[in-house]
């Protein structure tokens, strides 16, 4: 099934007594992958001796009124911005969470977080980078708490373009824990703060220039699953708040100073990705067409995945085929040459990892990196040692959260359709694959496979012949239709 991000609501704790089949299948889960929840007594030793002893930056930015903006109940704060007008531009200042403050090289905490590579995220619980002293404590970037950051200070003209960056320690203290509904609801009411009314403008600024570049946004919704008063599990799609496109657009910009900063001193790591090929090409405007999309003539694949609708079926569907246009991203290290391929093709630009360190290995090297250069230092000898291992350890932790997430989403999926095995659903035919098709249920948020043949972008009747939640198991058959040719998807 396609990769999604699952968010289970309301569950009970993953040990809990009253945990259901649901929470057992991720449980099993966990212990068939080997996650821990919990972290080596050495390693939690360090962090919390860390917690305690972490030495602040000189500088002070306390005054800075910076406030962070993630997901509702988020407590690994990575990021906070605060966002001013500034000589007929903007100015962005967007502190990062001083991981390396509290990971010293070479020990048994380091040892582990390089074992992990990145945090793991299960609908019932996640699998943390750095222990929960850190990373929902001492080094998160938590209201009304002196911490110690990365400090990004960045300019920005009129149209958004960076003009100047740097970067420096600091301490910092935000003021203020937002999340994403509540940010979208002020600025829908129009009383939203004027950071936030800014964190919009710069926000579309910065995504008609991504247009311009030739970039591609791929927002994947989530799938949410409650458990109703019917005791059956109900599952909806969340598609991506404007909020949320906003926000990461910060993110990106920094991303791309970054990169900025280690190409002009010859050492760093990029997060690269090829272009999509041809062929690729071909097949996903064959697709658009199938599902009755329109491509206008001149328009990009970017320019076509802008303009779909996360509500409608058919445009879900076809950003679920997307997902085969960014493929082959990894991570480039270079010292003392530039690598062959900088360019990471979804951004359309340089670009690094360097704004979510407590839930990303490579982004604390990234970051170090980044404030040696900009302040006229010397990358340290740790960093330049680890740089070549990094993009091993990644992208074996990326295939083991890619991993989780079809898990899951296949749980997930079993447990809201195990009631109705025998009934009949109508769906949308998103693709003919190898041994079937891929389809998108039409009244529920689930995209599954079905035996049988049928049109891509055809009206069918499928039904659900198999849904095992601890097998992870769903599978339907084509019961009738599907050779009709779609009408026009508006």
């Amino acid at each position: 099934m396609d990769l999604r991000h699952v968010i289970v609501r309301h569950a009970p704790a993953p040990d809990g007594a009253d945990a259901g089949p649901l929470e057992q299948a991720f449980a099993a889960l966990r212990e068939q992958l080997g996650l821990r929840l919990d972290y080596p007594a050495q390693a939690q030793a360090e962090a919390e001796q860390a917690a305690r002893d972490v030495v602040l930056p000189d500088r002070d930015e306390t005054a800075v009124p910076f406030c962070t903006i993630d997901p509702v109940g988020s407590m690994d704060l990575d990021q906070a911005m605060c966002l001013e007008r500034a000589d007929g531009g903007y100015r962005v200042r967007y502190a990062i969470a001083d991981v390396p403050a509290y990971v010293a090289p070479c020990g048994a905490l380091d040892a582990e977080t390089r074992r992990r590579g990145q945090t793991i995220y299960l609908p019932d619980a996640r699998v943390p980078l750095h222990p929960q002293v850190l990373s929902e404590g001492a080094a998160s970037l938590l209201p009304g708490q002196v911490r110690p950051a990365f400090v990004w200070d960045i300019a920005l003209s009129g149209s958004g373009e960076i003009t100047a960056a740097q970067v420096y320690r600091a301490q910092v203290k935000s003021v203020a824990r937002l999340d994403y509904p509540s940010v979208q609801q002020q600025l829908d009411e129009g009383s939203a703060s004027d950071g936030l009314k800014l964190l919009q403008e710069i926000g579309e600024l910065r995504i008609e220039l991504e247009a311009k570049r030739g970039g591609a946004n791929l927002p994947m919704p989530e799938q949410e699953v409650d458990k109703g008063d019917d005791d059956h599990y109900h599952l909806t799609f969340r598609p991506q708040l404007p909020a949320e496109e906003w926000n990461s657009q910060i993110s990106l910009l920094t991303g791309m100073a970054a990169a900025d900063l280690m190409l002009t001193a010859h050492v760093g790591i990029l997060r690269t990705m090829p272009a999509p090929d041809q062929r690729a090409l071909d097949r996903f405007c064959r697709q658009a067409h199938a599902l009755g999309v329109d491509w206008p003539a001149g328009y990009t694949y970017g320019d076509v995945i802008r303009g779909l609708d996360r509500s409608n079926p058919r445009h879900l569907a076809l950003i679920h085929h997307a997902t085969s246009l960014f493929r082959g991203a990894g991570y480039t290290p270079f010292v003392g040459a530039d690598p062959e391929v900088k360019v990471q093709a979804a951004v359309a630009a340089p670009y690094a990892h360097v704004t979510a360190p407590l839930r990303r290995l490579v982004d604390r090297f990234g970051l170090v990196v980044c404030e040696a250069v900009s302040q006229g230092g010397e990358v340290p000898g740790w960093v330049r040692e680890a740089l070549p291992a990094l993009p091993d350890i990644m992208r074996r932790t990326d295939q083991l959260a890619s991993q989780v997430d079809h898990a899951c989403t296949d749980t997930v999926e079993a447990a809201l359709l195990a009631h109705r095995v025998g009934e009949t659903f109508p769906a949308y035919v998103v693709d003919r694959v190898d041994r079937g098709l891929s389809i998108q249920l039409v009244d529920l948020a689930v995209t599954a496979r079905a035996a049988g043949d049928a049109e891509a972008g055809s009206e069918v009747q499928v039904r659900l012949i198999e849904a095992d939640i601890a097998s992870h198991t769903v599978r339907f058959e084509l019961a009738t239709g599907g050779m009709s040719r779609p009408t026009k998807a508006r």
